[in-house]
Formats: structure tokens, C-alpha cells, sequence
């Protein structure tokens, strides 16, 4: 068994959230010398496979496995927690990260798809989630880790806070990265060619599990320092 358990949710609404953070971030934990278990949570249970496969033919030999979830569907969010706890018991780390960005709907349908996926289905993951992170056995607490949704972690790790668990929330800005969050052309993933590797921000969500950034916990952590939000 892997002595941290860590869910990473994926795939926006449009376009394959198997690349970019969620795809970098997997390959950082599974390579790391701890011993991490990394689920892949997305909405296609078939390309979360693939990228798994991908993964591990890259000579990474970390622990991988899959669960179907969709973030705007309260049924598959359910379903993926009670998969969780039926294979495995608990949860060390909960990384929200699906998200999706640019899309050709007209602007109401836009705002309210990007409302739904972005701010309400990590809401509805960590609160479906919350109860496995509390049975984290780990000494230095179960991590909760939000890509932007500044509100709703505060108003977590408040409560975390005020009801003493293990919890730890932190907000995290995954930085200008290569995504297919902006779309899946070249052009859009990269912009002008300026944009980082995404396993820099693997790297910082590994940061934060190891302990590293305990002092920035309740804040908006970014690769220096934290935003002053």
C-alpha cells in the first residue's frame, strides 16, 4: 500500500484534461521517492486510461490507477468517492483540478458551463471527498488543493480550522503553463511559445504535500510566495 493516497480530477467539459497540470502533476507524485498512489479522476474513464498507459511507458513505474468522474455530475462525483473508499479506505490528498476555459457557446451559456465546472464541481468533489480525507492516517494531515477557486478555500480551510481536523486547504496558481485548458491547438496550449513545462507545477503541488508550504496554508500559493489575496 502507498503511504499517500492522492486523487487528481481532470478533463474540462471540452477538451482533454489528460495534458497539461493534471497530466504533469500524476507524472511528478508517480515519480517522486515517496510512495504515492495517484487516481486519475475524469470524466472519460477511456482517455484517463490511455494517459495512464502513456504515462507508464514512459519508464515511470509510480502507482497509477483510474475512476470515472465528472464534476458536473453529482451522481458520478458520488459514485467515484464510493469507489475510492471501497478500494482503498481513505484519502491523503484531494487535487481540484478540471476545469475548462475558452469555449465558441454564446456568453450565458459560457459563464454558466465555466460557473458549474470550475467553482461548483470542486465544491461538490471536496465535499463528497471530505469524509475520506479525515480518515487520513498520514502524521502531517490530509491536503485539500484548489487550482483558483480563492473563495470557497478560504471559506474550507476556515472550517477545517474552527472543527480541528487533519485537513490542510491551500489555493494554488498552477502558473502559465502548456494546457489544453485554452484550447487544443498548438497555438492555444501555447501561446507565442512562452508558456512553461506543466510539470512545474507538479512540482509545486508536490511541494505542498511534502510539508514545504505549511506556513502559506489558507492562501493563494503560487512557484515564489504566495498571491496577497
Amino acid at each position: 500500500m502507498a503511504s499517500r493516497i492522492v486523487l487528481i480530477t481532470g478533463k474540462s467539459l471540452q477538451y482533454s484534461a489528460n495534458s497539461g497540470v493534471g497530466y504533469a502533476t500524476t507524472q511528478v507524485l508517480a515519480a517522486a521517492p515517496e510512495k504515492f498512489h495517484v487516481i486519475m479522476a475524469c470524466r472519460s474513464l477511456a482517455k484517463a486510461n490511455a494517459a495512464k498507459a502513456e504515462i507508464e511507458a514512459g519508464g515511470i513505474t509510480g502507482s497509477i490507477s483510474t475512476v470515472q468522474l465528472d464534476v458536473t455530475d453529482d451522481a458520478s462525483i458520488e459514485a467515484a468517492a464510493a469507489s475510492v473508499e471501497q478500494q482503498l479506505g481513505r484519502l491523503d490528498v484531494l487535487v481540484n483540478n478540471a476545469a475548462m476555459g475558452v469555449s465558441d457557446l454564446d456568453a450565458r451559456t459560457r459563464f454558466l458551463k465555466t460557473m458549474e465546472t470550475n467553482t461548483f464541481g470542486p465544491w461538490q468533489v471536496a465535499k463528497a471527498f471530505r469524509p475520506l480525507l479525515l480518515k487520513s492516517s498520514t502524521g502531517s494531515g490530509a491536503y485539500s488543493i484548489y487550482a483558483a477557486l480563492n473563495m470557497y478555500m478560504v471559506l474550507d480551510w476556515r472550517q477545517s480550522k474552527q472543527n480541528q481536523t487533519n485537513v490542510k486547504v491551500f489555493g494554488m496558481c498552477p502558473g502559465f503553463v502548456v494546457s489544453n485548458l485554452r484550447g487544443p491547438s498548438e497555438a492555444a496550449r501555447n501561446p507565442g511559445g512562452a508558456a512553461l513545462d506543466p510539470r512545474v507545477s507538479g512540482e509545486l503541488v508536490l511541494s505542498i504535500v511534502q510539508g514545504q508550504r505549511d506556513a502559506d496554508e489558507g492562501r493563494v500559493v503560487r512557484f515564489e510566495g504566495t498571491w496577497p489575496w
